[in-house]
C-alpha cells in the first residue's frame, strides 16, 4: 500500500506549470480548467505548513474497494512527513527515510530535487505540464461541497495509467480527492479527510532520529 501512496506522489511530482494551449478538444488543453488548476496551486503556495489526514483506497475495474488504508501528512516548505500503519516516510528536504515499524528497518535515501521523485507538495501545486491534457468536467454538491471535477489525460501512451480524476473544492481551492486510472484495471483513490494549514510544526518532526528506535537496522542507500 505504501508504494501506492509513493505512486500518487510520483505522479504528481512529474507535473510542473505551464501555459494552457487555446481552445478545447482532442490534444488542446482547456483553459477554464487551467483557470481552476492555477487557483488551486496559487492557494496552496500561500499555506506556511499543511496537516492533513487521507485515506488511499484501492478499487477493482467496476469500483469496488479492494481494500484501504488510512494515514496523515505533514507538510512545511519542501519538507514532509507521511505516516501510515507500520510505516513513515520522513524528508527534510534533502534526505528521505523510509522506516519500516514491522521489520525495525529504516532506509536512507537522497531527494533529488531535479527528478522531483518523491514530493507530496507536488499532489496540491504544480500538478500539470506538457505532458498532460487536462479538461474541466462536472461540478456537482458533495456533502454540502461545491466540488469541481478534472480530468487529467498523459500524452505518453506508454504509462501506467490513462486518466486521472481530480475532485477539487470550488470555495476553499484545494484538491479533496485524486482518482489514479491504470491500465491493469484498478484504480487508486487518495481522498483528504482533514486539511488543517498554518500550524507550527518543529523540524525536528522531519527527521528520522535513530535513537528513538533502539535496535533499528539502517539501510544506508545514499
Amino acid at each position: 500500500m505504501l508504494r501506492h501512496v509513493l505512486s500518487l506522489f510520483l505522479l504528481a511530482s512529474c507535473f510542473s506549470e505551464v501555459a494552457a494551449q487555446a481552445g478545447k478538444g482532442l490534444g488542446q488543453n482547456d483553459p477554464d480548467a487551467k483557470k481552476v488548476l492555477d487557483a488551486v496551486s496559487a492557494r496552496f503556495k500561500t499555506y506556511k505548513s499543511v496537516k492533513a489526514s487521507f485515506t488511499l483506497t484501492v478499487e477493482n475495474t467496476a469500483g469496488k474497494e479492494q481494500g484501504s488504508k488510512s494515514g496523515t501528512l505533514q507538510m512545511k516548505g519542501i519538507k514532509y512527513r507521511v505516516s501510515l500503519d507500520g510505516q513513515d516516510i520522513y524528508c527534510d528536504g534533502k534526505t528521505i527515510w523510509t522506516y519500516d515499524k514491522g521489520a525495525n528497518e529504516v532506509q536512507i535515501s537522497l531527494l533529488d530535487k531535479s527528478s522531483g521523485s518523491i514530493t507530496p507538495q507536488k499532489l496540491f501545486t504544480d500538478f500539470y505540464d506538457k505532458d498532460f491534457l487536462y479538461k474541466l468536467n462536472e461540478e456537482k454538491k458533495i456533502a454540502a461541497k461545491t466540488m469541481q471535477s478534472i480530468e487529467l489525460t498523459p500524452t505518453d501512451k506508454t504509462k501506467p495509467f490513462f486518466k486521472v480524476i481530480l475532485w477539487i473544492d470550488k470555495a476553499a481551492k484545494n484538491i479533496m480527492s485524486t482518482r489514479v486510472y491504470e491500465k491493469s484495471g484498478n484504480r487508486y483513490v487518495y481522498a483528504v479527510g482533514t486539511l488543517k494549514t498554518g500550524a507550527e510544526i518543529p523540524d525536528a518532526t522531519f527527521v528520522f532520529d535513530p535513537k528513538k528506535f533502539p535496535g533499528v537496522e539502517v539501510i544506508d542507500l545514499r
